[in-house]
């Protein structure tokens, strides 16, 4: 059964100019986020876990931002222009479909990954103001993810950190994670400003830079812990 989804228009390989558009779509977000939240967070999830490129994923982290307060988004944003034309664009068509309480993404993976993330971003800002907040809140915790589109990714963007993602041993409390890098409790921040917050920890942490050297080992061992509990490392 179809849940939801979304066609991203995008430059073909061979095209001299970066564009981005949105084709059809049906998102469903009730109740919020709801499937067409869903479908946008595993977009989104899939390409992020393809890119290496740290400072895109600040630039992914910042968008995010102004895509969810309403800004005035100055285009060509993170290398494309995105518009509302979509002559001589190629297509992504992707889909999240259901059967019973199994749910399944159904990406399409024939397009460069940096597009489809702009298009699921640029889709959940069209949505209503009333779900927004929820279904960016999903886009912030799927920069997180660091696996293969399988069942883990629709668990982890559910909620359901099950214990496959964490190493026996360590600490694997999320909270304790958001308090040692300095997070409110319960919120999902992004991938970029989880390694922002890092460095800038890690960096204080460190006698060259000042800090005392006893228990400074033990505070950059925590730190690094921290953040790979935020990051969802296996």
């Amino acid at each position: 059964m179809l849940l939801a989804e979304l066609e991203v228009r995008h430059s073909r390989p061979y095209a001299p100019t970066r564009r981005v558009a949105l084709g059809s779509l049906w998102l469903p977000t009730d109740p919020s986020p709801g499937f067409g939240g869903l479908l946008l967070a595993g977009i989104v999830a899939a390409g992020v876990s393809a890119l290496d490129d740290e400072d895109m994923f600040e630039k992914v982290d910042a968008l995010l931002a102004d895509l969810e307060r309403g800004a005035r988004i100055v285009q060509p944003r993170l290398l494309h222009r995105f518009q509302a034309d979509t002559h001589g664009l190629d297509r992504s068509h992707h889909r999240l479909v259901g059967e019973g309480d199994i749910l399944e993404l159904d990406i399409d993976g024939h397009g460069a990954v940096l597009p489809q993330i702009l298009g699921a971003m640029y889709a959940a800002g069209q949505l209503s103001y009333v779900v927004r907040s929820d279904v960016f809140r999903l886009l912030r915790r799927a920069t997180r993810w660091t696996g293969g589109i399988d069942d883990k990714l629709i668990s982890f963007l559910a909620g359901d950190e099950a214990g496959s993602f964490r190493r026996k041993g360590v600490p694997n409390d999320e909270r304790w994670a958001l308090k040692m890098l300095g997070f409110e409790p319960g919120s999902e921040p992004a991938r970029g400003a989880i390694q922002r917050q890092f460095r800038n920890l890690i960096r204080n942490a460190h006698p060259d830079h000042g800090a005392e050297t006893d228990g400074a080992g033990q505070r950059i061992q925590d730190l690094t812990e921290a953040r790979r509990i935020l990051l969802q490392t296996a």
